[in-house]
């Protein structure tokens, strides 16, 4: 990974391009040191010598490309990093992904992999990802770590709330208490999110 962590920032998952994108240029290339083989004949030799080069050369690129292709999730946003001759990368944080889907194909299917898309209110929009290795797994990890996300935020929010409050005085102290109950209650599942907030604001009304 090239990008810079930002702190408090950890990993969730690094995923890349699948395998079989190199499938297609390594049978090409195979097919035409198979047919220079069975055909030396001076005049074809030359013109499959060629076009064996050329499928070498993009059975390279295509390594570079997928090596050099990378998703990570992190527990702040997801990272995209591509580029071959040139070094590129696009963020989305967590808080802006509105939803991920995927779909495979019917040999997607068979050796796990699939075109992803991420809609976000983000400024890079819609983004569609293809090629991706174990698409589920990808879409998983974003999931989970948008929910640990909110429930960090909604924790920290809590914490501040129950710390103004204690420093205000005895009064102050048993509000904070109640936040503090409240959210204990919410994270253990006795209580709703919307009874969580709706509690909150009364406390605070």
């Amino acid at each position: 990974m090239r990008t810079t962590l930002k702190e408090n920032e950890k990993i969730a998952a690094i995923v890349r391009k699948h395998w079989f994108v190199l499938v297609r240029p390594a049978i090409l290339v195979l097919f035409s040191i198979i047919v220079t083989v069975i055909f030396p004949d001076p005049s074809v030799v030359g013109i499959l010598g060629i076009f064996t080069a050329i499928m070498i050369l993009w059975l390279i690129y295509r390594i570079i490309d997928r090596n050099s292709n990378i998703w990570v999730v992190t527990n702040l946003r997801v990272v995209d990093e591509h580029g071959v001759f040139s070094s590129n990368s696009k963020e989305t944080p967590l808080n802006k992904i509105n939803n991920v889907s995927f779909r495979q194909p019917l040999f997607g299917r068979i050796f796990n992999y699939g075109h992803m898309e991420i809609q976000s209110a983000a400024e890079s929009g819609t983004t569609i990802h293809r090629w991706i290795q174990n698409p589920q797994l990808l879409k998983n990890t974003i999931t989970e770590s948008q929910e640990r996300y909110r429930q960090d935020q909604l924790k920290d929010q809590a914490d501040n709330l129950a710390s103004a409050f204690t420093k205000s005085g005895p009064a102050s102290m048993t509000m904070a208490d109640e936040l503090q109950k409240l959210y204990l209650l919410k994270e253990k599942g006795v209580i709703t999110e919307e009874e969580y907030q709706k509690g909150k604001d009364k406390l605070l009304s």
